[in-house]
């Protein structure tokens, strides 16, 4: 007789386990859910981060570049607005250094080939200006990248300096 009273006592709690179970699955979805979510938007941040990163090391490496080719100019640097963009022109001995701005991109060409590199993708604005501080010619290269995402609150925006040699 004792049997039969524990058999109903056993499908109560049964029932109260399985209801039980059905919550905290629920709980785990939700929570895991959330998790899920959490990380994708983090790892969204981290490739738009990874993205930042190389357009400024692209960037500092043409300004370098530029500034290099800046300091060995040996005669005067001519800069011009033509009808396909801007160009700066800086001779070297027998070679001319030619960079333009165009269709946003910055190239860089030596006059001698018909080759033109690519340094610069994605430019919204290239402005290189000549500043006269006495006898030395100095430019400035102002330089602003297009955001790759809507949601960029600042612009990826550099300013390069560079002093030519006083020609006399």
């Amino acid at each position: 007789m004792k049997l039969r009273r524990a058999i109903p006592s056993i499908r109560t709690m049964a029932g109260y386990l399985l209801i039980e179970c059905l919550i905290y699955l629920s709980l785990f979805t939700v929570v895991l859910g959330l998790g899920i979510g959490a990380f994708y938007v983090c790892w969204d941040h981290s490739k738009a981060l990874h993205t930042a990163t190389d357009d400024i090391t692209t960037a500092l490496h043409a300004g370098e570049r530029w500034r290099a080719d800046i300091r060995k100019a040996t005669g005067a640097i001519i800069g011009k607005t033509t009808s396909d963009g801007e160009e700066l022109r800086i001779p070297q001995g027998t070679n001319e250094i030619i960079y333009r701005f165009n269709a946003g991109e910055v190239r860089r060409q030596v006059a001698a080939s018909d080759f033109a590199e690519l340094l610069l993708a994605r430019v919204k604005l290239s402005e290189m200006v000549k500043d006269t501080h006495g006898p030395v010619d100095a430019w400035r290269w102002e330089l602003v990248l297009t955001p790759r995402r809507k949601e960029t609150r600042l612009p990826l925006a550099f300013t390069f300096e560079a002093a030519a040699k006083p020609t006399r």
